[in-house]
């Protein structure tokens, strides 16, 4: 397993964690960080022993977004097409969160924000402590709202007036606006956050690998088809996994009376 500089990283029975280690600068975001992510999702795609991935942040917050001084003070320096290396690298971040077939939990404490709110909302499961706040600031800082991708998925989770309103104005949402807004699938209080979490990946851990993963895919891809082409899409999937190993283990281990043990096949 590789040695990751710019973050703690950790695999234990079959769930890998990311935890964002700069607590004295509320874990902002750095080149290096952005590249490390980039690094570390695009490898988790291809490792079936890992069935979940969380991210969370150490100390006050989850994750402030680019480091000021490091990044903004860095892309100032830069020419056009660096510039926009930079900003391909940290879209390939978002990218592989959502393609990466392993269900992606975010752990949210204090605050989350620009890209921090980002890389929080292309989870597919995003648990929030009490704490936790979202502001999408690009629009403060004199940028378009949209970023990494943030355009296209926003409006997906709750709604493009309320997305709207989110990336223009870069205001604070409350854990208990998140909820209501359906930004946040849980809200918990700041004690319970990573027992909670815990129990979340267990849960998933259980579950079949492919079918997961396929849920993805079809999640991804009926976003952006129509009602119709849908359909036959989970036609086709449906038809593929009752055809694999893991639903003929489901029904071993149902009529075996014991509990069936998906591998992904």
């Amino acid at each position: 397993m590789k040695r990751w500089e710019h973050f703690d990283y950790e695999e234990r029975d079959g769930v890998a964690t990311l935890t964002f280690s700069r607590p004295e600068r509320l874990n902002a975001l750095t080149f290096q960080v952005y590249a490390d992510i980039r690094d570390l999702t695009d490898s988790l795609r291809h490792r079936e022993d890992v069935r979940v991935f969380v991210i969370r942040g150490r100390g006050r917050g989850f994750c402030s977004g680019g480091d000021v001084d490091e990044i903004i003070g860095g892309l100032l320096k830069m020419g056009t097409r660096d510039v926009y290396e930079f900003a391909r690298m940290t879209g390939e971040c978002v990218r592989n969160l959502r393609e990466m077939p392993q269900p992606v939990i975010a752990a949210v404490n204090g605050v989350a924000a620009g890209a921090g709110a980002v890389l929080a909302a292309a989870a597919d499961i995003r648990v929030l402590a009490s704490s936790a706040s979202f502001r999408f600031l690009f629009t403060s800082v004199g940028l378009s709202g949209g970023d990494m991708g943030i355009c296209w998925l926003l409006p997906r989770i709750i709604g493009l007036g309320r997305a709207t309103e989110a990336l223009m104005l870069g205001g604070k949402i409350s854990s208990e606006e998140a909820l209501a807004w359906g930004l946040a699938s849980r809200v918990v209080s700041d004690e319970k956050l990573d027992s909670v979490v815990a129990e979340q990946a267990g849960r998933l851990k259980e579950l079949a690998p492919w079918g997961l993963a396929m849920t993805k895919q079809m999640l991804n891809r009926a976003a952006s088809t129509d009602y119709s082409t849908a359909i036959e899409m989970e036609a086709f999937t449906q038809t593929l996994l009752m055809t694999a190993d893991d639903f003929r283990e489901f029904h071993a281990g149902f009529t075996g009376k014991r509990k069936p043990e998906f591998r992904g096949r």
